[in-house]
């Protein structure tokens, strides 16, 4: 039988990909699996044996933690990107950076197909398949979830499902531990950061020092996770129009989001950092929807660096019981001045002044509340 041509599929191990991988060989194609570490808790050996004896062509195990962390996290960190004011992002960010790998090897190889196993009601979909289509334009995408003769045979994802839903919360939990059995002693550690990204942690404990991209990343997972910080149980809006149930776990984001707030305030003009609020807003909903590599996007990233140049410090907090408690900050490049705000020292402000500026801002509210009070006359 003649091949129908190569496809390259994102595979993790599990049924779905498994179920998957079988399928497109009884379809006729030749298909290499690709899995990609980015930090997950997987047997890759096991999953590359699996692999084999299911029949794939190739196996390629991609470890794209470092680029992860780098090209994708730290923008993300920068950006403050929190979608719906409580998802950070995690599996939203992973996905182009899986994607763009995927279809890298696709060119090297000569494939023009890829395939995932994303299914045909999530977000993971759109973000897998809007990275292809941007960087890999002629590629043909094989969704098998959104294939009737796929689905309608493999029924036993219901069973899946419905075995997980019957777990207790509790055990949904990978990364961190319950806040209530974390250690009764906080970790305190200190933070520094150069252009809005951490290049250093300092665990003040044990004098530990962490400095490269991923291990720092790493280390402050461990450190969340040992205490129970990121949990959240949320209701979100999918891009493709429904309410889900999202149960996540970022325990070294959480840490990352907390300090990179404190010291993005301190260093980072009012007006400008208003405007990066905004842009922070924009970024993670095109990040969520799967527009990572949409030139709005692009853009907006720019915009967001260049609004760190000078986000650069320390930051002390303590990692405890679930929470993550601010200490203190310093910044070579802080905007706060003591005097300037010091009730005892009056340094170079003219008290006097304000009397002028809060009349000049009444004018716009004495207007309105006049016309308000003749409309009401007037009624």
């Amino acid at each position: 039988i003649m091949s129908k041509g190569t496809v390259v599929l994102a595979y993790s191990g599990g049924l779905d990909t498994s179920c998957i991988l079988v399928w497109l060989k009884e379809q006729g194609y030749d298909v290499i699996t690709y899995l990609a570490n980015i930090g997950q808790d997987e047997d890759f050996e096991a999953a590359q044996k699996k692999a084999e004896s299911l029949g794939a062509k190739k196996v390629f195990i991609e470890d794209l933690r470092a680029e992860f962390v780098e090209d994708f996290i730290w923008p993300a960190v920068q950006a403050n990107a929190v979608y719906e004011d409580r998802y950070l992002l995690g599996t939203a960010v992973a996905r182009p950076c899986i994607a763009r790998r995927q279809v890298e090897i696709a060119r090297r190889e000569g494939a023009h197909f890829v395939s995932h196993g994303a299914t045909g009601k999530g977000n993971d979909q759109i973000r897998f398949e809007l990275t292809c289509y941007a960087l890999y334009p002629e590629v043909k995408i094989i969704a098998p979830w959104r294939i009737p003769e796929f689905y309608n045979r493999f029924r036993g994802r219901t069973d899946l499902m419905e075995y997980a839903q019957s777990r207790a919360p509790a055990d949904l939990y990978l990364m961190t531990k319950n806040p209530e059995d974390s250690p009764s002693v906080p970790d305190v550690l200190e933070i520094e950061f150069k252009n809005g990204v951490p290049v250093k942690v300092t665990n003040v404990k044990d004098s530990k020092v962490t400095s490269s991209p991923l291990d720092i990343f790493s280390y402050l997972n461990d450190i969340g996770g040992k205490h129970g910080v990121g949990r959240i149980d949320i209701v979100e809006n999918r891009f493709i129009g429904m309410k889900s149930r999202g149960i996540y776990e970022t325990p070294g984001g959480t840490i990352l989001l907390k300090a990179h707030l404190d010291i993005e305030t301190f260093t980072m003009d009012k007006e400008v950092r208003r405007i990066k609020q905004g842009l922070g807003i924009k970024f993670s909903e095109l990040v969520y929807n799967g527009f990572w590599d949409s030139p709005e996007c692009d853009f907006v990233r720019h915009c967001i660096t260049k609004s760190q140049e000078n986000v650069e410090g320390k930051v002390q907090l303590s990692v405890f019981k679930g929470q993550v408690y601010i200490l203190g900050r310093d910044s070579p490049t802080s905007l706060y001045n003591e005097e300037l705000v010091s009730m005892d020292v009056q340094g170079d402000y003219d008290p006097c002044d304000a009397s002028g500026f809060i009349r000049i801002n009444a004018v716009r509210l004495r207007e309105h509340h006049r016309l308000q009070g003749l409309s009401s006359t007037k009624q």
